[in-house]
């Protein structure tokens, strides 16, 4: 194909406004899609993505129209994929932005923008659902207008669901989105914006080529981590892969390769081919670390061997994904796995309980802490069972976010009070139309739990809620244990900061209450900081009157009888053992 009739493009949106559909209506549109196999969601391939109505792993696809070759990327939404999506939008040169107009523009569509404008990408605006009821076009254009500063009659209306107007945006992205730069470069290279593992062929990369050319059966390197390997097919999605070739200068396609984990060929390395290897890779390339760990274990330990063998064959497929065995005393042998945020956690346990039919109890998510010993050690801990010893601890850092919502403007007040209890700092405060910008710092680990519940109830529904990982940051940190029957039950240590111990201490005892059964014997559950008490609740005994058989006589009868009952229970709290269900595990996600 001549390389100026390429166009290269992707859409980018909050989550629920409309990109697969609008996708689902340009594969109509263009014929790349027969209308017997067209069904909704077309590209998002899991059954999580449709269920959930958001996209999960992005997809790109290539399609005809007027001798025209243009490539889609479909993105996700999602703040947990945000270097997964400014990644996509390193190997276009357009985007489609979509906006609801019903609901306007999220604290997501921001972030994706910003990422967009950071890319020098043309953007296309458009305002999608415009046959709704609810569509307030004039509202919703006015915040566009704001924020991209472009002309009302730049947008453009649409129904992605009816199809009104779509043909438009092909003729947008073709009139408006720049050809591909011609090559500079003598060595070929190519951006890898996405790679999976398929269970019969291997590693397979999506990529976008800028210099030279992959053709079939070509010796391939990565240039970050430095792994070989054999380009066995290349061509192009549409949306089933169809071989071609070779990939040119300019095009977006597939590469499948004889590579065993996608850990050797990481979103954002740079293929080029090993005669004749280029040294300077392509700009953005980062190394993704997780910073949300939780416990992943078995509901029984025979199962131990199953989750393993699961985690690790979804990891081939998910560079993002690092894992380390974990053992506790009470749950028995599991795994601890770090996610990129808690839609990522969410989404991976399902696939394990759904995929490989497992039963699991997943414990409260953490965050990592680094720590600097007195020695002059730095130690980077993933959950608060692994604190060393206080007397040799020179200070924690906790990890702290930089967030932005974006609410209507009457919940103003609610959210900053909602900050400020989450140990946040509020910062900015900016309007875009009718909703307000509110940008924030806070420490991770306050918003793990249940702050955007909190936020979605304070909004009723409105808010909206994006972050990235700023820095860590010195604080008085403490490690909160709790005590089931005067033992102490590592798996629910939690890290917290020492002004909120107290408080978090007494609220999860009493969840704890609730959760965990009586026995025949009272049972106290304790919360404490080294070696202090700060919070308790008893769980009485149950209690059978063993006076019944007794009737009239002397009253000494009685006593002997009780006095017996209280000595056998004495015995039983020594050597009975507590029963901790499941649950007890998640009591920080349990809402009140």
């Amino acid at each position: 194909m001549n390389q100026d009739h390429i166009r290269n493009f992707c859409i980018i949106a909050h989550i629920d406004h409309g990109k697969s559909t609008l996708a689902d209506r340009l594969l109509e549109l263009t014929g790349t899609v027969a209308l017997r196999d067209m069904k909704a969601q077309l590209l998002d391939r899991m059954d999580l993505e449709r269920e959930k109505g958001i996209t999960i792993k992005l997809a790109p696809v290539r399609m005809e129209y007027k001798g025209y070759e243009l490539n889609l990327i479909d993105t996700p939404g999602h703040v947990d994929f945000s270097y997964e999506v400014s990644r996509s939008l390193e190997a276009c040169e357009g985007a489609l932005l979509v906006v609801d107009a019903s609901q306007g523009i999220q604290a997501q569509t921001l972030a994706n923008v910003y990422l967009a404008m950071a890319a020098e990408l043309t953007i296309i605006p458009v305002l999608n659902k415009i046959d709704l009821p609810a569509a307030d076009v004039e509202r919703v254009s006015a915040e566009v207008i704001n924020l991209l500063g472009c002309k009302k009659e730049d947008i453009l209306l649409i129904s992605a669901k009816t199809g009104i107007g779509v043909d438009q945006v092909l003729e947008k992205v073709v009139e408006l989105v720049p050809v591909p730069k011609p090559t500079t470069q003598p060595e070929t290279r190519a951006l890898i914006f996405d790679s999976y593992y398929d269970d019969y062929r291997g590693v397979i990369l999506y990529v976008r080529v800028f210099d030279g050319e992959i053709k079939k059966a070509a010796q391939i390197k990565m240039i970050a981590t430095g792994a070989n390997g054999i380009a066995l097919e290349v061509g192009a999605l549409k949306p089933e892969m169809t071989a071609g070739q070779s990939l040119k200068s300019g095009e977006i396609g597939y590469i499948v390769t004889n590579l065993k984990s996608t850990r050797e060929a990481k979103v954002g390395d740079t293929v080029t081919l090993l005669a004749n290897p280029a040294t300077e890779q392509l700009p953005g390339y980062k190394d993704v670390q997780p910073f949300v760990y939780a416990g992943f274990f078995p509901e029984s330990n025979e199962f131990y061997n199953e989750l393993k063998d699961a985690v690790e064959k979804l990891s081939l497929s998910d560079s993002a994904l690092q894992f380390a065995p974990e053992n506790s005393p009470v749950l028995g042998f599991g795994v601890r796995i770090g996610f990129l945020g808690l839609l990522h956690m969410d989404i991976v346990r399902e696939r394990l309980e759904r995929e490989y039919n497992l039963e699991l109890v997943v414990t409260n998510p953490s965050t990592d802490y680094q720590v600097s010993m007195t020695n002059g050690d730095e130690i980077d801990i993933k959950s608060a069972a692994d604190l060393p010893d206080v007397a040799q601890i020179k200070e924690i850092r906790e990890p702290w976010v930089n967030g932005e919502i974006i609410v209507p403007k009457d919940y103003i007040g609610g959210v900053i009070q909602l900050i400020s209890s989450k140990r946040g700092l509020q910062k900015n405060l900016s309007y875009v139309d009718l909703r307000a910008v509110i940008s924030f710092e806070a420490p991770l680990a306050n918003l793990l739990t249940d702050f955007y519940d909190q936020l979605k109830s304070i909004t009723s529904g409105y808010g909206s809620f994006n972050y990235e990982l700023a820095d860590y940051r010195a604080e008085d940190l403490v490690k909160l244990d709790f005590y089931v029957a005067g033992e102490c039950v590592g798996a629910l240590s939690l890290m917290v900061h020492r002004s909120e111990a107290a408080s978090l201490g007494r609220e999860t005892v009493g969840k704890l209450k609730d959760v965990i059964p009586r026995h025949n014997f009272q049972v106290s559950l304790q919360a404490a900081i080294g070696g202090k008490f700060i919070a308790r609740e008893d769980i009485s005994a149950y209690r059978k009157d063993v006076t019944t058989g007794l009737y009239g006589g002397d009253v000494s009868r009685k006593k002997k009888v009780l006095a017996k009952q209280a000595k056998g229970k004495k015995r039983l709290k020594r050597f009975g053992k507590v029963d901790i269900p499941a649950e007890a595990f998640t009591v920080m996600l349990q809402r009140d």
